[in-house]
């Protein structure tokens, strides 16, 4: 049976989250019927357009822009603080609503999920008219609404979505990418960001099409694994296996939003080594070994990205889970500023689990010896008795950052 995949994504999340409970608490106003934006202190860091309303997308407003700009192009603009914590709760909900038809759902980011249809294809005579069943009660459980993309692999599936909004169901399976996908601008490929389309235009490249038809060795020289992978995804070749795993499976990660956005390789591994150091260390204190590691990327425009592997054997060591975080963000980042990074780890076992070996063992980065584990223990109890970071390896210390955290903490 041919697989069929969802991508479901809330319309304008946070906008609508937000105009559902004003409008719950007594409001006479929608956000999303007026120009809106949802957006934080105009003279802090978080004073950018995090969402929009249509109207205001007709003023040419942006996400990602400065709210002070939002407010030139359309100076009656309404705009509301954001509320994470209220976003969580909704994300949950929507979920929770997602499993009741299957267990098969990968959450990719607050507002938008993976579900595998394909064993519950037969229930309806399409998966439109499933897809138009799960948009529907959505609308009338919750009061927001999505879009849902369908297709055979999850590339396709996202794409899809994307396609014209809000509150509707779009396919888009291999056989409809000529006439559906590739006349599309370049920019709206999946993946492709600002610095990437600059090159394709260089190159002449202007639509999906373009580059599904380009020499593949061309885009590779310019653009190295990022552009192969775009070249992958013009041709519609993408992942069709939807990565989910029980309650009682998952796994144990850590995240951060940088205080300025990294642009480098080096600044990305520096955040990669202290959150390995979080996650190792939460694993031990567990008694948990990783057979999976996630690293996720949130660039400078709110867009997700996340990139796994399956370990030739689990590890709860910090230097691994940290090599393979930075050798799977340099697989896949585009080179655009990232503002969030984060390490997830999945399939865990006992650390306790006896090992089968393997031919590839000599590929993996090595394990600590005696000494440095004796070492990496003697830190971590005095982390443990002194605090996180009152003892760090001289490769982790930053002073620069050290002395940011010192400031905030005599605040």
């Amino acid at each position: 049976m041919a697989r069929i995949i969802f991508h479901i994504d809330v319309n304008s999340a946070f906008l609508s989250w937000t105009a559902v409970e004003q409008l719950k608490n007594g409001s006479k106003v929608d956000l999303r019927e007026i120009p809106a934006i949802i957006g934080g202190d105009q003279s802090s860091r978080h004073g950018i357009v995090l969402a929009k309303s249509s109207l205001a997308k007709s003023y040419g407003i942006q996400t990602g822009e400065p709210v002070v700009n939002a407010f030139r192009k359309c100076p009656n603009l309404v705009t509301a603080p954001p509320n994470h914590k209220m976003y969580r709760e909704k994300s949950r909900m929507l979920m929770d609503f997602l499993r009741t038809y299957t267990k098969k759902i990968e959450q990719v980011s607050v507002d938008e999920c993976y579900m595998d249809f394909t064993e519950l294809v037969g229930r309806y005579p399409t998966p439109v008219d499933g897809a138009m069943e799960i948009k529907e009660e959505v609308k009338k459980r919750f009061g927001f609404t999505v879009n849902i993309g369908i297709s055979s692999n999850k590339l396709l599936a996202k794409m899809a979505s994307d396609f014209q909004k809000p509150d509707r169901i779009h396919t888009l399976f291999p056989e409809e990418v000529p006439q559906k996908m590739w006349p599309l601008p370049i920019g709206e490929l999946f993946m492709a960001g600002r610095s990437s389309v600059e090159v394709f235009k260089k190159l002449e490249i202007n639509t999906i099409g373009d580059l599904a038809h380009a020499d593949v060795n061309v885009i590779t020289l310019h653009l190295k694994s990022h552009g192969r992978m775009l070249w992958n995804f013009a041709n519609g070749i993408g992942d069709d296996k939807v990565q989910y795993e029980p309650e009682e499976a998952k796994g144990v990660g850590n995240s951060t939003t940088l205080s300025e956005d990294a642009t480098t390789y080096e600044e990305a591994r520096d955040v990669f080594r202290e959150l390995a150091q979080s996650v190792g260390s939460r694993l031990k204190k567990a008694g948990k070994k990783a057979g999976m590691v996630s690293m996720e990327v949130r660039y400078y425009d709110f867009r997700n990205m996340s990139h796994q592997v399956q370990l030739q054997k689990p590890t709860n060591d910090p230097v691994i889970l940290c090599e393979t975080a930075c050798n799977l963000f340099r697989e896949s980042w585009s080179g655009e500023p990232v503002r969030l990074l984060g390490i997830r780890t999945s399939k865990l076992v006992e650390e306790n689990a006896p090992e089968q070996l393997t031919i590839f063992d000599i590929e993996l980065p090595k394990e600590p010896d005696e000494k440095h584990k004796k070492l990496n223990a003697a830190l971590e109890q005095l982390n443990n008795r002194y605090g996180k970071g009152a003892v760090v390896k001289g490769t982790f210390y930053r002073p620069d950052r050290n002395k940011k955290k010192d400031e905030n903490q005599k605040r």
